[in-house]
């Protein structure tokens, strides 16, 4: 007789390993999977985005941030002396000693909370049993009550630029290169793309990423995308709209051309890397039999409903191979929510309050609607923006590029998207999420005592500005 759970998590990245702990935490017998080995064969806990993604790029973002800063200390009167210099290879050692310390605390925490580890690709079979096969082909089927699929999700990768070990690379590779190249590409303009060219202009790399679409940052608030293009053009990122990679070629075994079409017609590049950041997909190719009953759509993402249910009745999916952004934060909610739901209690995720962050610097952060999609929806709105060049903490800190927007319904006044480009966005963002999770209005932040001197008070100005009031910029309307 096989071995049986209330609960069985497959995937142990930030969706499956809260899910697992939150479970466990209820009182419910929990197992959680996980394929991933190390080269000793022991797990590898944290999924993408502990181990090749998330932290390890904030890691280096952050460490190049500081060389950054260090080159320009005369600007508040540091006398650095010499020339400031990088090891590339003790800042990577320094990004895997972050990941290894995390993971490593992951597997702590599974015994803190009494999870059971099962090491091997899971699969969902008929009635909610998990096939977990080991890596010497062994398989072996547990009975589950109730089954969280939290696979995550892959790189997508493209026919005219096939991965080659050391020249063109996919985020976990770029995460890797362990000395400065003199040119770098990069084939997308999105939240990979853009983080990892801004880690290696900062070292003194000639960074050209090539973007397909037309627009950039479509995703973002319009006055975000245009502040954002100006400042990464003024930092040396050279980022190339419209422009369709049909082919790469590798030169010498040692650097890369790159050939494109714009509007131009026929281009090409020689880099000395190759990053590929076009995109991700679910990683669920092999996940389910055909019998599982859980449905997946043409694209391989699994069919659930507001809290996670799949068609089949006790089979939950979250995370990066269900509807929804591919972040981390998501998908830890989302795991948080059904385990409460698996327990019995009621418990419901608000999908409108969702931030997205690109860690460059200045950070871009946004949450809720954006201007176009509320004008294209027809929404009357009311708009308020602060510069942090007014803000006197930022001149203080001599980070003073960007602002924060708010966005405010004309009639109710409520807050229906706050969107920023700042040096610490991602950290004032969560001040929106919280107002708009407590439907706040642009008045609930204009009566909020912000402390003075900070930079958060650029959020109370924005507030201030919906009506015209803000009080250290020029206002457009009087009482």
């Amino acid at each position: 007789m096989s071995q049986k759970f209330d609960v069985i998590v497959v995937g142990a990245g930030p969706g499956g390993y809260v899910a697992a702990i939150r479970a466990a935490q209820l009182g419910l017998n929990t197992a959680c999977v996980e394929k991933w080995v190390d080269d000793k064969g022991a797990a590898v806990l944290g999924g993408t985005c502990l181990n090749v993604g998330c932290i390890p790029s904030k890691a280096l973002l952050e460490s190049t941030h500081q060389f950054h800063k260090a080159q320009h200390a005369d600007v508040h009167g540091i006398q650095v002396g010499g020339e400031v210099t990088m090891d590339v290879k003790a800042m990577v050692a320094r990004k895997n000693k972050i990941v290894g310390n995390l993971t490593g605390g992951i597997g702590g925490l599974f015994k803190a909370n009494g999870v059971t580890l099962l090491q091997g690709m899971g699969k969902l079979l008929a009635n909610k049993q998990v096939e977990v096969t080991a890596a010497d082909g062994t398989a072996t089927v547990y009975d589950a009550e109730n089954v969280i699929l939290a696979s995550g999700s892959v790189p997508v990768n493209i026919p005219p630029a096939p991965l080659t070990d050391g020249l063109i690379l996919d985020n976990a590779g770029a995460l890797d290169i362990d000395e400065v190249p003199e040119r770098l590409g990069v084939i997308g303009a999105g939240v990979i793309g853009l983080e990892m060219g801004s880690v290696w202009a900062r070292l003194g790399t000639k960074v050209t990423v090539l973007e397909a679409m037309d627009s950039f940052l479509a995703a973002a608030d319009k006055d975000v995308a245009r502040d954002a293009a100006k400042l990464f053009k003024k930092q040396g990122l050279d980022i190339q709209l419209g422009a369709r990679v049909t082919g790469t070629e590798i030169v010498d075994g040692k650097e890369v051309k790159v050939f494109f079409t714009d509007a131009k017609g026929e281009q090409e590049i020689t880099v000395d890397k190759l990053i590929v950041a076009v995109g991700r997909k679910p990683q669920t190719n092999g996940l389910l039999s055909e019998d599982s009953g859980v449905k997946l759509d043409e694209r391989g993402f699994i069919f659930v409903d507001e809290q996670c249910r799949t068609d089949a009745p006790g089979v939950y999916a979250i995370g990066d191979s269900v509807r929804g952004p591919m972040l981390a934060h998501k998908a830890s909610e989302e795991g948080i929510m059904v385990a409460d739901i698996i327990a019995g209690h009621k418990a419901q995720m608000n999908y409108d309050v969702i931030p997205s962050i690109i860690y460059t610097h200045p950070e871009l952060a946004w949450v809720g609607k954006t201007e176009q999609e509320l004008k294209a929806d027809g929404v009357k709105i009311k708009v308020g923006k602060f510069p942090f060049a007014a803000s006197g903490r930022a001149m203080a800190a001599d980070d003073t590029d960007g602002f924060v927007k708010i966005i405010a319904d004309e009639e109710t006044d409520r807050i229906l998207g706050v969107h920023m480009v700042g040096g610490i966005a991602s950290e004032l963002i969560a001040q929106a999420a919280i107002a708009m999770e407590f439907c706040s209005s642009a008045e609930d932040l204009q009566l909020t005592v912000f402390a003075h001197p900070t930079v958060s008070e650029a959020v109370h100005e924005a507030a201030l500005a919906v009506d015209g009031h803000a009080i250290h910029i020029a206002n457009r309307k009087k009482r």
